[in-house]
């Protein structure tokens, strides 16, 4: 399956996790979410964020001002 597309450009923490958020609750364990943000301060917010709801942060880097990150989806999930 395909990751579901995230896209979270021009918005600022705390948006795109919730709607990393809202995409993981209707994601069955173990799928990938693919987040698109442009907020630097999701490289420390999306790791503190996918720890505390048991995601996993397979990979987050960026290509000029674009993020790009794959979230593993947790079993027992929360948004």
């Amino acid at each position: 399956m395909s990751p579901r597309l995230v896209d979270a450009l021009g918005t600022y923490c705390p948006v795109p996790m919730a709607l990393a958020g809202r995409a993981a609750v209707d994601l069955p364990p173990g799928e990938v979410i693919e987040l698109l943000a442009d907020d630097p301060l999701i490289e420390v917010d999306l790791p503190a964020w996918c720890h505390a709801r048991g995601h996993a942060l397979d990979s987050l880097h960026h290509d000029g001002d674009i993020y790009r990150a794959r979230i593993r989806v947790a079993a027992g999930r929360s948004p």
